[in-house]
């Protein structure tokens, strides 16, 4: 790779890496995982800077190559391992409602929460989210109908708990 290729590529990590962590934290719940996930990523693109950065869109190809980079790994790590040890805690926790809300996420399957990540936290259209995912309009709306359902079933419930939990809590003062 020559010097002004290079150069080129690190203005582009440089300028969107905030929102890559952000986008990876999202689509993993945990940040450890979503810097592996972006460094990855900006490996591959790095890789192919020639040819990406001739693309419409570099960010995007970064974007997709992320999603599909952790929908592989949840299917190689889809089993649950033991240790002896507990992870790390991120430094500063969901906590409430936007703790469940992030529990709930991370319980959709790896296409379901990453079109809920693009379409709804990334602002993306549907043409915009299917290109990233590279599969269709249609797939894209089958996959963000089911994971809302999904969503409203686990609010519902979550919803239900909290209020009957607050008249339990009126009944007793």
């Amino acid at each position: 790779m020559d010097e002004e290729t290079r150069r080129a590529f690190d203005e582009f990590a440089r300028a969107r890496m905030q929102q890559l962590l952000r986008f990876g934290h999202v689509l993993t719940g945990n940040p450890a995982a979503a810097a592996d996930l972006v460094q990855d990523a900006l490996e591959r693109a790095m890789l192919a800077w020639p040819r990406v950065s001739r693309q419409s869109d570099p960010e995007g190809y970064v974007r997709r190559i992320m999603v599909n980079r952790n929908i592989s790994v949840w299917r190689k790590l889809r089993r649950e391992r033991l240790t002896a040890e507990f992870p790390e805690q991120p430094a500063e926790p969901p906590a409430g409602r936007d703790l469940a809300l992030w529990n709930q996420l991370a319980e959709l399957p790896p296409r379901q929460r990453a079109v809920i990540v693009l379409r709804y936290y990334e602002d993306m259209t549907e043409q915009q989210t299917a290109e990233v995912l590279g599969c269709s309009v249609g797939t894209v709306k089958s996959q963000a109908a089911k994971a809302i359902a999904k969503l409203r079933a686990q609010t519902a419930a979550f919803t239900e708990d909290e209020s009957r939990g607050r008249r339990l809590g009126e009944a007793g003062s």
